[in-house]
């Protein structure tokens, strides 16, 4: 890292109620190295969802952590990763987004690769010496290490990294509350959102959980919500923000728009409402009143460390992104539901899908355009130098529109920049 120590990337006094993150972690070189390999090369990240791979032979490509990846189920029915690389010469084997093959084929030299990655056929193999393909080194190459949670697939490139359900710690908590909005299984829907922006990532973690900014960054949708649902102030947005271990983080609150799993609103009918109270009476049955009224009617936005977001609000989005550069990152986002969702509630939570969260909806542009403006901001670190995040610092119960839930990422992102630095350099760092 240029010039500055880990250490002064954040300073924090739990006494004065001041916690500060210096500018410089949004556009230093030496910090945007780092987490990259500190950080996405050894913490678990999202893949994707079993539903995806609806049967044998099913696959999606997509990239992971810097990595071109086949996510897979094979002829067995087992769920699969490989780098999508020729062990030949490095080609990219499979070229489609996704669809339904027993093998996979390189295009430059015609190596054949089964759905278990193992090699097939190989032209000319009179050519190469006995048992040449025996190793396995001829096969795809499979990711260190693969897990599913509730249909939530993860992987990692660090072979020593703890387990997924260690890793997930208090989130498992957040995932079972996605999983059992549905009895028969929860779905990614087809249709993916994917757009850059010219802002570091960690503007987008602390945005997407930022209770904060909701009321004056998006004033557009709420005067929307006040026509369509009634009187909304910040104050008919109650929740809080909780640490879950790890990094991990979470805002849960009670709001007052619609959510399809079983929350009815006025702006969608009386003729609709019936068959909304229906599906939280099945909730009831299966899970109890208090936690068929926790599922059904509180909002959340979920962080999974380092860069995992569901946001399970009007609609339910699973967000993922990576950085390209300290000022610029990828976004993918998918829409998530109940597997026997139909009709008009499944238009429902794709119309809102896009209408907020969507790149071309309410909510979507006025952040990127805000994250943007604070990169640009960074020009002037040298002579303001620090971003304040201090909100709510000294409550014992914090808020939605408190800033708790972003200090804990910061937190654990400065832990393991420490780390790399004292793994580097153990003599000096103490």
């Amino acid at each position: 890292m240029s010039n500055t120590g880990y250490s002064k990337l954040i300073d924090s006094n739990q006494e004065a109620g001041v916690f500060r993150v210096a500018r410089q972690s949004f556009t230093d070189m030496g910090v945007f190295q780092t987490e990259r390999d500190e950080i996405f090369n050894r913490c678990w990240l999202y893949l994707g969802h079993t539903s995806e791979l609806p049967k044998k032979g099913s696959f999606v490509t997509r990239p992971v952590g810097g990595r071109n990846l086949i996510f897979n189920r094979d002829a067995a029915g087992v769920v699969n990763a490989f780098l999508n690389s020729c062990p030949h010469r490095g080609a990219t084997v499979c070229r489609e987004i996704k669809g339904s093959a027993k093998n996979f084929t390189c295009s430059y030299h015609g190596w054949v690769f089964g759905a278990d990655g193992k090699m097939r056929d190989l032209p000319g193999v009179e050519s190469y010496v006995e048992g040449f393909t025996k190793s396995g080194c001829a096969d795809l190459v499979k990711v260190p290490k693969l897990a599913m949670y509730r249909d939530f697939w993860f992987v990692c490139f660090d072979p020593d990294a703890v387990s997924l359900v260690e890793y997930l710690a208090g989130a498992t908590e957040y995932l079972d509350l996605i999983a059992d909005q549905s009895e028969a299984g929860m779905e990614i829907v087809s249709g993916t959102q994917e757009y850059a922006i010219r802002a570091n990532w960690k503007l987008l973690v602390e945005n997407s959980f930022d209770g904060y900014h909701a009321l004056s960054t998006h004033a557009t949708y709420f005067d929307y919500l006040k026509n369509m649902n009634g009187v909304l102030s910040q104050g008919n947005v109650i929740g809080f923000a909780k640490d879950l271990g790890n990094g991990h983080a979470v805002v849960e609150y009670t709001a007052p728009w619609g959510r399809p799993v079983a929350n009815w609103v006025p702006a969608w009918g009386e003729e609709r409402k019936a068959e909304i109270d229906a599906s939280y009476q099945r909730l009831v049955d299966r899970h109890g009143e208090e936690r068929a009224n926790r599922i059904a009617k509180h909002s959340r936005n979920l962080l999974i460390f380092p860069s995992m977001l569901i946001i399970d609000v009007m609609s339910l989005t699973v967000r993922t992104f990576y950085p390209k550069a300290p000022d610029y990152n990828e976004v993918t986002a998918w829409s998530m539901g109940p597997s026997e969702e139909q009709g008009w509630l499944r238009k429902n939570r794709l119309h809102s899908f896009l209408e907020f969260l969507g790149p071309g909806g309410f909510a979507t542009p006025d952040d990127v355009e805000m994250l943007e403006q604070c990169q640009r901001g960074y020009s002037n670190a040298r002579e303001a130098a620090w971003n304040d995040i201090s909100r709510g610092m000294k409550k014992d119960e914090p808020a939605t529109v408190d800033e708790h839930q972003i200090r804990v990422f910061w937190r654990r992102w400065h832990e393991l920049l420490q780390q790399a630095r004292q793994d580097a350099d153990p003599v000096t760092v103490r």
